[in-house]
């Protein structure tokens, strides 16, 4: 027999989602058995597999200490370098300012040098997280693409990323803002409504109006600064599809400085010869909680910036570009 006491952070899930993630190697039908026979109990009472668990919850599984050992399964900490450019940090959540091409996840290559790791190696060696214990993985709760930098949002327990995987996909109560600096003189500001389809053979995304399968998509945009040949946009992402903010700029003729995807190839060569630059200039520069409740209420009207790197600004500099 083993027992647990709930933590805070493991809270607020389904038993049956707690216990499998506590025995990552055993069958389902082992797990539903052992409910079935009654051997899962919680404050000393048998439970069905979706009761949620509430923290300070005692759990006990009656299951021999053979069987629960090799259903076990050790999760890998890689022993990364704490150099987070951490914005704040709190019980629940860590935003840090993420570096360009920085993967957030592996790939199918199985890279280990990624934002998600460096963070659970952080967590770890801070004593927070401990993978032997707890059943939640500290994990972010919103993307960025490799090659975007910025805020980024990582959640520490179970109800908080229930909670803002929501605000992310509801946009309503979460406000982000990019800098992007682009090629072209924009006009002051913009509105960009244009249906968007991904193309998952080549892994492109493309305005189409006349698909069923396109996604609605709404970008705003203001220019903070330009001149004849570069645009320094503020953008407002509306809705949050996949290349959304890349593809919509280069529709209307303004693409991104380094895109190598959606942007002007010529021109990039061009601007990296001239400024030894060449990456693609898309920063999540700020992130804005709106009302919050419950849980995470405190977070309510709090605004978060993740500053421009200093090869970043140099080049806005030397283009007599300001923000």
């Amino acid at each position: 027999m083993k027992e647990f006491k709930i933590k805070k952070f493991d809270s607020n899930q389904r038993v049956d989602k707690y216990v499998k993630k506590l025995l990552p190697n055993a069958s389902l039908s082992l797990i539903y058995k052992t409910f079935r026979k009654k051997d899962i109990k919680v404050n000393g009472k048998w439970v069905k597999q979706d009761y949620i668990l509430k923290e300070n919850d005692e759990l006990k599984i009656f299951l021999s200490d053979e069987v629960f050992e090799s259903s076990k399964e050790e999760k890998s900490i890689y022993d990364l370098p704490s150099d987070l450019d951490i914005i704040y940090e709190d019980e629940n959540i860590l935003i840090v300012n993420k570096e360009k091409g920085l993967l957030i996840h592996g790939d199918k290559n199985e890279n280990v040098y990624t934002l998600s790791n460096k963070v659970i190696s952080y967590l770890y060696k801070k004593e927070e997280y401990n993978p032997r214990v707890d059943t939640f993985i500290p994990s972010p709760v919103h993307r960025l693409d490799r090659n975007t930098s910025g805020v980024c949002v990582f959640a520490k327990n179970m109800l908080t990323s229930q909670l803002l995987m929501d605000e992310f996909k509801d946009k309503k109560n979460l406000e982000k803002h990019y800098l992007a600096l682009v090629f072209g003189n924009s006009p002051k500001n913009g509105e960009i409504n244009a249906p968007l389809k991904k193309d998952s053979n080549n892994n492109l995304v493309k305005v189409d109006f006349n698909s069923k399968d396109a996604k609605d998509a709404l970008t705003l945009y203001s220019k903070i600064d330009g001149n004849d040949d570069y645009s320094l946009l503020d953008v407002n992402l509306i809705t949050g599809r996949t290349h959304q903010i890349r593809v919509h700029l280069s529709y209307k003729n303004l693409p991104i400085v380094g895109d190598e995807k959606y942007g002007d190839f010529n021109k990039n060569k061009i601007f990296e010869s001239k400024y030894k630059y060449k990456k693609q200039f898309l920063h999540a520069y700020s992130l804005e909680f709106k009302e919050m409740k419950g849980h995470l209420k405190y977070l309510s009207n709090k605004k978060f910036i993740g500053k421009l790197n200093e090869e970043e600004s140099k080049i806005l500099e030397k283009l007599g570009l300001k923000y």
